[in-house]
């Protein structure tokens, strides 16, 4: 029987998302009816409106209101955390789009709770929605640190940089309390082995001791990704992020400390926050960023249905403006995702935008000076790494 957390919309909108995604004229594009949302006093400081059953369960179900008031029962959205052994934590990649080739993410599911997160698929997995579940319903590996250097003892271990924040952001707000990101850092340190960290939170400042300390060897470097400057619209789209001026101060944080800094705007999105983009990149290297990068926004599998249900409910007289960009980037679809594109777009309007940014950091010269992470002074831990539990 599916749990309450799997609270749907109709099984024709849960049908629909589960549909692969096809090329459609603009006029086609559906608009997502807001009737089977989730109440907004229920979803209180969270951007997605629905909770859709994963693509993989075989159920799902409907809030339905039968006249007697039972829904004004039904629990609020409050963040859950479980807590899992970690067997493994470095995990490995062969993307050409990627600059790196390994990565390590501490918790599945994002607090910060991004409409856009391209990361939000990822809960289907584990039989969650990608909707509210994926930012309330949280996991933690404890035993992170431990697991990371029992791999880095391995016989054979070739270092690289390690990417951090590249699915969901290591430091969210229950990071606070578990300190997991603090203690991978810890690892890192005592091993010198190099890592590149993406993330929206200020509280990144909070390990700037560490930082400085590697980056003395030319062991880490941060990018803050700020999507907007727009404060109202942040709070609507990435509601438990830290606000831009807040981001903004941790890079300057950051770099004083000798801490490499730069600025990922991501996702770009047309006719939504694509005219900031000088204005960010400007904002950025005020505060001492020396490097800037840009994604433009995807919409893999359900992501797109709670995007364009955002857009309907948040920004309904730019809802067809920005998806008829979008799909004019992305070859008559919501989403593309070949190699070499699906980070930049293509078409006309993509070019624009890849135009703009190459101009703007060229005069902000942003990106004069980047730093190649060093993997020359690994040292491996001798102890062999921490003895897993068998069970």
């Amino acid at each position: 029987m599916p749990s309450p957390a799997h609270t749907s919309l109709s099984r024709a909108a849960a049908s629909s998302i589960a549909t692969p995604l096809v090329a459609a004229p603009l006029s086609d594009i559906p608009t997502p009816s807001t009737s089977a949302d989730i109440s907004a006093d229920r979803r209180r400081g969270r951007a997605a409106g629905t909770n859709v059953a994963g693509r993989f369960e075989r159920h799902s179900t409907e809030t339905i209101d039968d006249g007697w008031g039972n829904l004004e029962d039904l629990p609020v959205f409050k963040t859950e955390v479980r807590e899992e052994r970690a067997r493994t934590i470095i995990t490995r990649n062969s993307s050409p789009d990627l600059s790196f080739d390994r990565s390590i993410n501490p918790y599945r599911g994002c607090e910060h709770g991004c409409i856009y997160c391209f990361a939000r698929p990822s809960h289907a997995y584990i039989g969650l929605s990608p909707g509210l579940d994926f930012e309330a319903r949280l996991f933690a590996k404890p035993n992170a640190a431990e697991v990371l250097e029992r791999e880095l003892s391995r016989p054979g271990y070739q270092a690289k940089p390690i990417a951090i924040g590249t699915n969901t952001d290591p430091y969210q707000p229950i990071e606070r309390g578990y300190a997991l990101m603090r203690e991978i850092l810890e690892v890192l340190d005592r091993y010198n082995h190099p890592v590149a960290i993406v993330t929206k939170s200020a509280l990144v400042e909070r390990d700037v001791d560490i930082l400085s300390r590697m980056a003395e060897r030319n062991l880490a470097r941060v990018a803050l990704s700020i999507t907007t400057l727009d404060t109202k619209l942040c709070r609507s789209m990435e509601p438990r992020a830290s606000a831009p001026h807040k981001r903004l101060g941790a890079i300057k944080t950051l770099s004083d400390a000798g801490v490499p800094a730069s600025v990922m705007i991501a996702p770009v999105i047309p006719a939504l926050t694509d005219s900031e983009l000088e204005s960010i990149l400007e904002a950025a290297a005020e505060h001492g960023a020396e490097g800037a990068a840009f994604i433009l926004l995807r919409l893999p599998r359900e992501v797109s249905e709670l995007f364009r249900d955002w857009l309907v409910r948040e920004r309904p007289g730019q809802f067809r403006h920005v998806m008829s960009l979008i799909r004019s980037m992305r070859g008559g679809k919501d989403y593309d995702a070949n190699w070499g594109e699906r980070m930049r777009g293509s078409g006309p309007y993509a070019d624009q935008i890849a135009k703009r940014f190459q101009l703007a950091t060229k005069r902000l010269e942003l990106n004069t000076r980047r730093h190649k992470l060093s993997s020359d002074t690994f040292i491996a831990p001798q102890k062999g790494g921490v003895q897993l539990d068998l069970f």
